[in-house]
């Protein structure tokens, strides 16, 4: 009998509620090894997403993962824009601890990529989940990173479905195209896991019954969850469920979800004008089964199983009590592990 070695993975996250659950499914499965998780900007401010990240991986009972602080702002625009309306003002649907919880390394999340990369040549999946411009500045910095690493597969942009920012306009594209464009021109095929899928993939308040029916783990996923499928169902469902979208990423790069329909086609993300953070694919292959394209090096994801938020559930479920408390630090102190 054989076995698959784990995915070996770096996680790049703007840590609000969805990245929350992302790492928490890369740190707690065991298909995947996570070797280090990136903070950017983007749902949050980087301080904010920096301290969540830590956070999840001390909840996980994962210390030892390295989290490196990496960019605060777009490559080429000068103000970021943040989604505190839908994440929470701690970008933990308002129901974070309020702990600081360990410290981040020394090295930018772009050098903790490349080094990671170098160490393990081949075999480490980038998977980014916010905003590319962690990514971008690593590509700067190394060109040659898409040979070093075997993979990357981003949350982020839309096929066929509409934008959620824009028309056409994905959030974490949207938040910095440039950078987006740059990881798409890159030599190496960008695996994207987008709106097409991630909308469908939802939580409702059932789901978070039972994250709140088991240990302090999911008790606490179900608090931060409220907030956070509130915001959905005024503006995206009229129901309470909301997008699970960040871990389905982390998933399907683990090979934990493997996708029903991921055609190989060319595609481009629009930096300019009305469309400016639009990803382009083109399907226009579809009525053929989409036949070989020249120059093809993105694989959208544009059907998945949406029942797969009862797997991250159950994952969430089995881990029973996070390994620090989930209880809300009294007043403005802090706690440091």
């Amino acid at each position: 009998m054989t076995t698959t070695a784990p995915v070996k993975m770096v996680l790049d996250c703007d840590t609000g509620v969805d990245d929350t659950l992302a790492i928490l499914y890369a740190a707690l499965h065991p298909a995947v090894e996570l070797l280090g998780v990136g903070s950017v900007w983007g749902n949050v401010d980087l301080d904010t997403a920096t301290r969540n990240c830590l956070h999840t991986v001390h909840l996980a009972g994962r210390p030892d993962v390295p989290v490196a602080r990496g960019a605060d702002r777009p490559l080429l625009q000068t103000e970021p824009v943040f989604a505190y309306h839908v994440h929470g003002d701690d970008g933990q649907g308002n129901a974070g601890t309020g702990r600081v919880l360990g410290e981040p390394v020394a090295e930018s999340a772009a050098e903790q990529m490349i080094r990671i990369a170098r160490e393990h040549p081949g075999e480490v999946e980038v998977v980014a989940v916010g905003p590319l411009t962690n990514v971008a500045i690593a590509l700067a910095a190394c060109p040659e990173l898409p040979t070093l690493v075997r993979g990357i597969t981003i949350m982020g942009g839309a096929a066929l479905a509409p934008g959620n920012v824009t028309e056409v306009a994905e959030a974490n594209i949207w938040c910095d195209p440039d950078a987006a464009a740059a990881v798409f021109n890159a030599g190496w095929t960008v695996t994207m896991v987008g709106l097409d899928v991630t909308m469908l993939t939802t939580l409702d308040d059932g789901h978070r019954e039972r994250l709140a029916a088991g240990g302090t783990l999911g008790q606490y996923v179900a608090g931060i969850l409220d907030h956070y499928i509130g915001y959905f169902a005024a503006a995206s469902f009229g129901e309470r469920r909301s997008c699970m979208h960040d871990a389905l990423a982390v998933a399907v790069a683990a090979g934990t979800l493997v996708p029903d329909l991921a055609p190989l086609v060319r595609a481009y993300v629009s930096t300019e004008g009305r469309t400016r953070g639009q990803t382009v694919c083109d399907l226009r292959g579809m009525y053929m089964g989409f036949p070989e394209q020249e120059g093809a090096r993105c694989r959208p994801v544009l059907r998945t199983d949406p029942a797969f938020a009862d797997q991250v559930v159950d994952l969430l479920v089995a881990a029973g009590d996070a390994a620090v408390p989930v209880t809300p630090v009294a007043g403005t102190e802090e706690e440091s592990a």
